[in-house]
């Protein structure tokens, strides 16, 4: 797998959570407000509010934990991540192997597990990869193209600006000219209450053009986005934020533990000249 093809399905994990958070706070047509049992601190506010007000905590937060996943692939995140672009955690492509992550500024170390060696090089060269550089981070900068391709997954600030949405017009503004044919009205609603990971949460819920897109907020304390899911064609995709506020770790790898990825790259050109 090139490091092009990396940076794609990095970034179409991040892609497809800030649709979820776009797709769930920019609707139209909400629900009436009401006050059921279990609504906790968003009772007597309607749908839209809810996920106006979910938006705004996430577009706030100087940090926060990310999980995604999806059935249309093995991609997996998990990272603790902030503003200032540095992140934990781990990156996971399934039976094609994990890595683990941490970016301090411009530097980067990632740690692959065997199946990450094994998946990237052939026969006993993956597996005498895997033993030797077991434990082993590599270790560069943004400057290098593999390192950076991993990284976008670090950016938050880039994917609370993909989840505002586009830019409302200014007020004043023209409203444009009516499409030819009519554009179907999103329907918008609130859930039942329910719990996530121990915490109460209340789902709203929208419906549109054959995709459902649900948003579950914090119903106690600040409305926060916890979970989102989107199903389509058959496919769910599932977005998981939590820990808000949590600084990102510091501690970066031991300099014994860590090799320079161009030991990486070499191999992997080792392999594309036989």
């Amino acid at each position: 797998m090139t490091s092009r093809r990396r940076a794609v399905a990095t970034t179409a994990a991040l892609a497809c959570g800030a649709a979820l958070i776009a797709g769930a706070a920019y609707m139209g047509a909400p629900s009436a407000p009401g006050d059921p049992d279990g609504e906790g601190d968003l009772a007597g506010k309607s749908a839209q509010q809810i996920s106006d007000d979910a938006l705004g905590e996430l577009v706030a937060a100087k940090s926060l934990r990310l999980r995604t996943q999806t059935t249309a692939n093995p991609t997996k995140l998990d990272l603790v991540l902030d503003r200032g672009g540095n992140c934990a955690g781990s990156i996971s492509k399934g039976p094609f192997g994990r890595v683990q992550i941490i970016k301090r500024g411009n530097k980067v170390w990632l740690k692959p597990d065997a199946a990450f060696w094994k998946s990237q090089l052939p026969g006993r060269e993956g597996t005498e990869a895997a033993e030797k550089y077991k434990n082993k981070y590599l270790h560069g900068t943004t400057r290098d193209d593999f390192l950076q391709s991993l990284s976008v997954a670090c950016d938050l600030t880039a994917f609370q600006e993909s989840a505002v949405g586009p830019s409302q017009p200014p007020s004043g503004t023209p409203p444009p000219s009516a499409p030819l044919s009519p554009t179907p009205t999103p329907t918008l609603s609130k859930g039942k209450p329910t719990v996530h990971e121990g915490t109460p949460v209340l789902p709203v819920t929208k419906k549109f053009d054959g995709v459902v897109q649900t948003l579950y907020v914090a119903t106690n304390g600040r409305p926060y986005p916890l979970k989102l899911t989107a199903e389509a064609n058959h496919q769910i995709g599932t977005i998981l934020l939590s820990n808000y506020g949590t600084p990102v770790p510091t501690k970066t790898p031991d300099p014994r533990d860590t090799v320079d990825v161009a030991v990486y790259e070499d191999l992997i050109q080792g392999t594309k000249s036989v």
